[in-house]
This record gives structure tokens, sequence and C-alpha cells, in this order.
């Protein structure tokens, strides 16, 4: 039994680096050929509804008491606002470079425990490591600039939906309604999928007559692993391992992305690109571990 839960649990854990990794190459091609509208209304159409027939099956129904509708909203406000700011953004800057700008959820995510949850303190190596992260950012910018006021235009959206996810992820933790990840995330979906269908009605440019098949495939994929399978996995890894093992994922998954958006979409990944991202990386090290490195290091002089 030990060894088939720890079976499931690296299982869960490459999914989620798989699917963190892949994300932002299949945002951009999901949106190729048509509106960013179109492609995240359907990705989330058939995330909403896959996840409502594996809720279905597994809990036999959908919590829809006042403290549950709260956490759905928590959860909208992250799945709606974060992703339509990420998909716009992701017309104008690299795939790769979405995931290094989302490798910053960690840092935000506990300046915003600070002041919403009263149980996190902003400690030096904390200190030191957001200042890293705002270094690397700078170096992008500065980066981007030379590329005109739509990359700098696209940094700016995907930092939005980093803070819309941060903030909505805190918010959740701070309403502590016991409910399993998959009716969160089917919750938050439904709740969401009138603003999706709103939005496509009145901005999305009309359909082609056929979608390319790699935009089509793209939807499909963030449709069940990105919506689904890796929310899902990321919360299963989380209730089964520490923080700080989970966190190593957001070192590894910028890198990766980087990777694949260069090999597979051809994308440009200059020094600068590197420098920030290498920064960013240090500042998450430092946030993340400075307390565990500590520890060990004093075990290992005593």
């Amino acid at each position: 039994m030990k060894t088939k839960n720890t079976l499931l649990i690296i299982i869960a854990y490459l999914l989620m680096i798989i699917v963190w990794s892949t994300t932002p190459l299949a945002i951009k091609w999901s949106s190729q050929g048509v509106s960013f509208i179109t492609g995240v209304s359907l990705r989330m159409l058939i995330g909403a509804g896959l996840a409502c027939i594996l809720t279905l099956i597994w809990y036999r129904s959908i919590p829809m008491h006042k403290s549950a509708r709260q956490v759905y909203f928590a959860s909208a406000v992250a799945i709606y606002g974060a992703m339509m700011m990420v998909y716009w953004g992701a017309q104008f800057i690299p795939s790769g470079l979405i995931s290094v700008l989302f490798g910053l959820t960690p840092i935000l995510t506990t300046g915003f425990a600070i002041f919403l949850l009263n149980n996190e303190t902003f400690g030096l190596n904390k200190l030191i490591g957001a200042l890293l992260g705002v270094v690397g950012l700078i170096i992008i910018f500065i980066d981007q600039i030379e590329l005109g006021e739509q990359a700098i235009s696209g940094i700016a959206a995907v930092l939005v939906s980093v803070l819309l996810h941060s903030g909505s992820a805190v918010w959740i933790k701070r309403l502590n309604v016991p409910l399993p990840a998959l009716i969160v995330t089917t919750g938050g979906l439904l709740y969401s999928m009138p603003l999706f269908i709103v939005s496509f009605i009145l901005f999305a440019d009309p359909l082609p007559e056929q979608l390319p098949s790699r935009t089509l495939w793209s939807i499909v994929y963030l449709g069940v692993m990105g919506s689904v399978v890796g929310f899902v996995s990321y919360y299963f890894v989380l209730a089964k391992l520490s923080p700080s093992t989970v966190a190593l994922a957001t070192l590894i998954t910028p890198v990766s992305a980087l990777l694949l958006g260069t090999w597979f979409n051809h994308e440009t990944i200059n020094i600068s690109i590197y420098s920030g991202t290498g920064c960013v990386m240090s500042g998450l090290i430092i946030h993340q571990f400075y307390d565990v490195l500590k520890q060990k290091i004093i075990h290992i002089t005593q």
C-alpha cells in the first residue's frame, strides 16, 4: 500500500510539472487562427464539462451551501480574471517568459498572506528573495522595452494574472472551507463560465469554418490537462508532501517552459531574459528554502 501511494505521488508530481511546463506554449498555440477569447473560452468549457462529470462520479453532487459558494467565487476570480489576462498577454511575449513570471507566485502569495492571514512573517530571507525577484523583472522589462509597447503590455498583463492567482489562493485559504480540490475546481469553473460565455458573445471574432489542427488540439489539451488534471495533481501533491518540496516545481517549470518555447515554437530567448530568469529563480530559492538550508547547515556543523 505504501509503495502504491508513493507511486501515485510521483505520478501526480510529474504530471504537475509537465502541465505547468507545457501550458504557456499551449496557450499561445490555442489562440492561433482564433481570438484569444475564443481559445480561453473553449478551454474552460471543456474543463468545466469534464470537471462536472468527474465530480458527479466521485462525490455524487456539488455542494452549494453559502461557504462553498464563497469559495467558488474566490476561485472564479482567478479562473476568469487571471486566465483572460494571461491569454491576452501571451500574444506579445514568449511562452517561456509566462512561466518565469508565474514563478513569482510563491513570493506574491506570501505577501498577500501577511496582510490577509496574519500567520506569515516577512523575514530577511523573504525580503532578499522578493528583491531579487524584482531585479529579475526589471532586467526583463528593460530588455522588452526594445521590442515595443506590446511586449511591455504583455508582461504587465501576465503580472496582473499572477497577482489575481496569488490573491485568490490566499482568499480561499482564509475562507478555510474543507472542500476537496476537484469540487473547488469544478465550482470555480462553473461560476466563471457565464463570464466566459458573455465575453465570447460580445468580443470574440467569428469562428472560422475549420480550426487549425494544432489550435484545436491545444484547446483540448488545456481543457483536460490544464484546467482539470493540473489542478487535481497540484492539490493531491500539496496534501501529501511538504510545501517546500512542492515549491521545487516552481524552479523547474520556468526553465523547462523556456526550452520548450525555443525548441517547438522557435522563440528567441536572449541573454537578458536568461539573466532575469536567473535572478527570479535565485530569489525563489532564498525565499522558499533558506530556512531548510540553514537547518541542514547547522545540523552538519554540530
